[in-house]
Order: C-alpha cells, then structure tokens, then sequence
C-alpha cells in the first residue's frame, strides 16, 4: 500500500463514526474544553495502541482468541455504561444544566478508556500498518513512523471536529433539543457496545 493510500485509509476510517466520534461530539456540545480534553484522550489513547502495535503486543493479543474477547467484553461493557448513564441523565434532566456538570479530568478519562477499550482500533492498526511497510526496510522504525502518522491523522481530525461540535451547543442547548441529543448519543452508544462484541 502506498503512503497515499494509507492516508486516504485513515482519512476515511477517522472520518467514519464510531464511539470515539459520539462520545467527542456529545461532551464538545456542553464546551470546546471538555470536547478537547476528551480529544486529547482519545489521542493519548491512539498513542498507546500504536506503541503496542509497533511492539507487536497487539499482534499477541489477536493470537489468544481469549485475551481478545476479554478486551471486547471490557470494552462492551463500558461503551454500554457511557450510554446509560448518559440517558440516565438525560431522563433526570442533570446534563442539560452546566458544562461544570463533568470535570475535565473525567472527560479526559473517559477518552482514554473510550478508545483504549475499543478493539477496533487495535485491529485498525493491525491491518493498516503492515500492509504500508516495505518489506525491505527495518519494521520497527517503518510501524513506529506509520504509528505516529496515525495518530497525527486522527489529532488534525479532532482538532476540526472539536470547534464545529462546540459552535452546535448554542442550538443543542435549547432545553427541548438537548434531552433529544443526549438520548441519541446514550443509544447510539449502547449500539456500539453491541458491534464491539462482533468484530
């Protein structure tokens, strides 16, 4: 796969929603800064994927079919915890109050979990980066350098998300939107948790 490929690859999957995406978004609605905190999670969460990927400790988990269902189960469960908490929420009325209604600890947090968790991502490293490398040059520099471009990729894709999300709060804020929003975003996360269990 050329460079070019492999961009346009990353382009479309980052561009693609996922849970990720939904938990961003819907924390980005109640402020930038908690939009970018989780961000920032997400993207501290990608570092750590590509460094096991890069390490080959991702390869060893797909190859003990138990190790990967743990990671998927952990993953489902919390993805299902984000999403009814979050419509917990919603019913009760508490989200629709005040960005100071979550710290920036927790939505940095729940971004690091959030995409930690998420085989997916383990996998999308797993399958894009070897067929990038040449065969040729060392791998451990080569899966180190497309790491870092992932990573990259996905931080510039957060960084123009980020402050469109935050400009729709004004709009999602209304009081008879915002409980809409949120229920939308605690289902489709409780979807999600669903599709993790099939990868």
């Amino acid at each position: 796969m050329h460079l070019t490929s492999f961009l346009l690859a990353l382009a479309v999957i980052a561009i693609v929603p996922g849970p990720d995406f939904v938990l961003v978004t819907g924390n980005a609605v109640r402020g930038v800064r908690l939009g970018a905190l989780t961000a920032l999670g997400v993207v501290c969460g990608l570092l750590v994927h590509g460094a096991l990927a890069t390490l080959g400790v991702s390869a060893l988990v797909v190859a003990v079919p138990a190790a990967l269902l743990a990671i998927k189960a952990i993953g489902a469960l919390y993805l299902a915890y984000l999403g009814f908490t979050t419509l917990r929420a919603a019913r009760s009325g508490t989200l629709a109050v005040s960005p100071a209604a979550m710290s920036g600890r927790s939505a940095f947090f729940k971004g690091v979990l959030c995409d930690l968790l998420n085989p997916k991502v383990m996998l999308t490293f797993l399958s894009l980066i070897p067929q990038a490398m040449d065969p040729s040059a060392p791998p451990l520099p080569q899966a180190a350098l497309l790491s870092a471009v992932t990573v990259g990729v996905f931080a510039a894709f957060w960084a123009v998300v980020v402050p469109l999300a935050g400009r729709l709060a004004v709009v999602l804020a209304r009081p008879k939107v915002r409980p809409v929003f949120e229920r939308l975003c605690g289902a489709t996360l409780i979807g999600m948790a669903a599709t993790v269990l099939a990868v």
